[in-house]
C-alpha cells in the first residue's frame, strides 16, 4: 500500500503510464473534453474537490516542464494559482486554442471547481537533466 501521495487507483494508474512531453490537463467541472481523451472525474459536488487541490497534489508527484491557461484566467483566481504553485508563469493562450489543446492531451482530471477558467494544461518533464 502506498504510504503518501496519490491515492486514486485510475489517476495513480494514467500518472505512471505518463512521458515526457505528454501533456495533462486539470480541469474545472465545466470544461468540454472530447470522447476519445481519457478522463479521470474526481469531481463529487461543485466545490469538491477543489482546483487548488488537485493541481497541487499532482505538482507534488509529477515533473513539469511548461503550463497553459486560458488568457481570461488572469481575470479570475486561477490564473494565480497555477503561477504560484509552477516554477515559471503558465504561458496564456487564446480559450479557443486552449480547448484545442486540451483534445491532445494524454490525461484530463476533471475536479468539482466551479471557478470560471480554473483550468491549466501540463507538459510533463523529466525528474533529471536533459
Amino acid at each position: 500500500m502506498k504510504r503518501r501521495g496519490i491515492i486514486n487507483a485510475p489517476l495513480s494508474g494514467h500518472l505512471a503510464r505518463l512521458g515526457h512531453t505528454d501533456l495533462v490537463v486539470v480541469a474545472d467541472a465545466g470544461l468540454p473534453v472530447a470522447a476519445h481523451v481519457p478522463v479521470v472525474d474526481l469531481a463529487l459536488v461543485y466545490g469538491q474537490p477543489r482546483f487548488t487541490d488537485v493541481l497541487d497534489a499532482l505538482v507534488a508527484e509529477v515533473v513539469f516542464e511548461h503550463a497553459w491557461v486560458s488568457a481570461p484566467a488572469d481575470d479570475w483566481p486561477a490564473g494565480a494559482w497555477v503561477d504560484e504553485r509552477l516554477e515559471a508563469p503558465a504561458e496564456r493562450i487564446d480559450h479557443l486554442d486552449f480547448k484545442a489543446m486540451v483534445n491532445t492531451a494524454q490525461l484530463v482530471i476533471r475536479t468539482g471547481e466551479d471557478t470560471a477558467y480554473s483550468n491549466v494544461i501540463l507538459r510533463c518533464g523529466v525528474p533529471f537533466a536533459v
